[in-house]
């Protein structure tokens, strides 16, 4: 049965990767295959208990008279189902609140005085600030929500669509890697952080000046592609395009910014400070932020009537439920995967034939983000190998890469983060931004993929020099 589970996934994942092909919705077949994962698991699962969960299936029949001992289907559904969807839900819940707060506070104008920082006659200069202001924007947003706000502003500084091609390029190398050192910045690192394999601190102090290297390596490459000349828009001009709300002042835009960005930033903090999970921060900082623009609102009611409102309310209407459902199929998929004890046996076989190199397992699955979405990837990662204590590590010293904030889970981090990159279609923000400029795979690939793979090699050595020479 576990090898038909796994052709199914397999198959389902081919559908899903072809879906400009078939024109079948991707969240669809994810459901589909997370449900019939599941339901295959369940024919066979007694089987499955005996040799994975032995000792707690004991231990939780002993809570039952002798002729009230439930079948082997409801330990499941009990224990194992109920868990791996509490875990799911958990990530799922952060992303819909994070999104929500990112999605108020782009459309009441709490990014104007974005656009007008970005703004600059110099070509070069320009490639770097909308670099840098992507990357610092994907580590507080979704690197998705990040790459399409920067592109919306792109267009309004660079007409000749050429040029602004190979910005939008970086664009997606920026976005994917300031994701990377964050554990905010991207739905892999969430999963990471919130399962315990890694801590904010341990992330971005390790992983910072590798994700900067894998963005600033390929900017200097294409800066001396850039012709010679100025943006095309004049400051002035810029600040009449796309106008905000008009009856919310630049201090109310602006206090509405810093309540939802900078209360993301806070969020590894409210956790550290109450020990809750994650998603808790999350709606902390969504219930302050919808509590003040209620505010807003209320104090230019004389306008209401014929402007169009953004309350939570209504953006929670635009919220793109459809990756949400996505994550949850493909998320329930790999748990059923989990559970027939495939992913350990693989993980076991990849130690075996890397001799237990994490950068070589980490850097492997790194180059497969390329082809393929980088969440399946983790969650299979973190289904194969689980953090370990540190007296299991005094047992075996072998095991040290694996404990939290070990060698083979920051990599793991950066290598999904930043080798999604290397080709059009291995990121959300890749393909949204090949959708809205409208670059083509072959494109991508003659002009910015080496470049992508040159960033994400030098991120590698330079994590190993950092392990080798400063944090060993």
């Amino acid at each position: 049965m576990t090898n038909i589970i796994v052709i199914l996934f397999l198959f389902g994942y081919f559908l899903i990767t072809m879906e400009n092909k078939f024109k079948i919705s991707k969240t669809a077949i994810a459901l589909l295959l997370g449900v019939l994962c599941w339901a295959l698991y369940m024919t066979t699962c007694s089987t499955y208990i005996e040799t994975q969960h032995t000792a707690d299936y004991t231990a939780w029949q002993h809570q039952f008279a002798t002729n009230e001992i439930p079948s082997a289907s409801t330990y499941v559904v009990n224990k194992l189902f109920l868990s791996h969807i509490g875990d799911i839900a958990e990530i799922l819940f952060f992303l819909m609140g994070a999104m929500t707060i990112v999605e108020v506070v782009d459309y009441n104008g709490g990014f104007d005085f974005v656009r007008e920082r970005l703004y600059t006659k110099n070509m070069k200069t320009l490639l770097w600030r909308i670099s840098f202001m992507t990357f610092f924007l994907s580590a507080i947003l979704d690197n998705l929500t990040t790459s399409i706000i920067i592109i919306m502003i792109l267009r309004k500084l660079i007409h000749n669509h050429e040029t602004r091609m190979l910005y939008a390029g970086i664009i997606i190398l920026a976005a994917n890697a300031g994701g990377a050192f964050s554990p905010i910045g991207d739905v892999t690192t969430i999963m990471l952080w919130i399962k315990g394999n890694i801590t904010s601190n341990g992330v971005i102090k390790a992983l910072f000046l590798p994700s900067v290297l894998s963005i600033v390596i390929p900017i200097l490459f294409i800066q001396h592609k850039l012709k010679k000349g100025t943006t095309e828009i004049t400051n002035d001009k810029l600040k009449t395009l796309d106008a905000p709300i008009p009856f919310f002042s630049p201090t109310e835009r602006k206090l509405i910014f810093y309540v939802g960005v900078f209360g993301l930033i806070l969020v590894p903090v409210f956790r550290n400070l109450t020990n809750l999970p994650p998603v808790m921060g999350v709606l902390f900082i969504l219930s302050i932020l919808w509590i003040l623009t209620e505010i807003f609102y209320r104090r230019h009611k004389e306008f209401i009537k014929n402007s169009p409102s953004y309350r939570v309310s209504d953006v929670l209407h635009h919220i793109d439920l459809s990756t949400i459902l996505f994550f949850l199929g493909i998320l329930m998929a790999v748990a059923a995967i989990e559970e027939t004890g495939a992913l350990r046996t693989f993980g076991n076989y990849l130690v075996n034939v890397t001799h237990n190199n994490s950068y070589l397992v980490t850097g492997t699955i790194g180059l497969a983000s390329s082809v393929i979405d980088n969440v399946p990837l983790v969650a299979s990662g973190i289904g194969m190998y689980h953090t370990v204590s540190i007296a299991q590590v005094a047992a075996n010293p072998e095991l040290q890469n694996f404990m939290v904030d070990g060698t083979f889970w920051q990599l793991l981090t950066f290598c999904a983060g930043t080798g999604g990159s290397i080709l059009i279609i291995g990121s959300a923000a890749g393909v949204v931004v090949m959708g809205m400029e409208h670059i083509s795979f072959g494109w991508y690939l003659k002009n910015i993929s080496l470049l992508a793979l040159s960033g994400f090699i030098t991120g590698m050595i330079c994590y190993w020099l950092e392990k080798t020479y400063i944090f060993c």
